[in-house]
C-alpha cells in the first residue's frame, strides 16, 4: 500500500488514500476525508509504481 496525496476536486483540500500498488488497474469511489463528497478514483500501477492518478467528482 503507498499513501498518494492529491487535491479533493469538491473542497480543493489536499487529502490522501492509500493505494494498493499490485493492483494494475482499480476504479472505485471513496468519500473525502474532508468535505465528505464522493469521489471517483482512478490508478494505474505498474511494476509498483503509480503511473496514472484520477480523481473526479460525482455529478449528483
Amino acid at each position: 500500500m503507498n499513501e498518494y496525496f492529491f487535491q479533493c476536486p469538491y473542497c480543493w483540500e489536499e487529502i490522501s488514500m492509500l493505494v494498493d500498488i499490485s493492483v494494475r488497474t482499480q476504479k472505485y469511489i471513496e468519500d473525502c476525508e474532508v468535505c465528505c463528497n464522493p469521489i471517483e478514483v482512478f490508478v494505474q500501477c505498474q511494476d509498483g509504481i503509480i503511473i496514472e492518478f484520477d480523481a473526479q467528482n460525482i455529478e449528483q
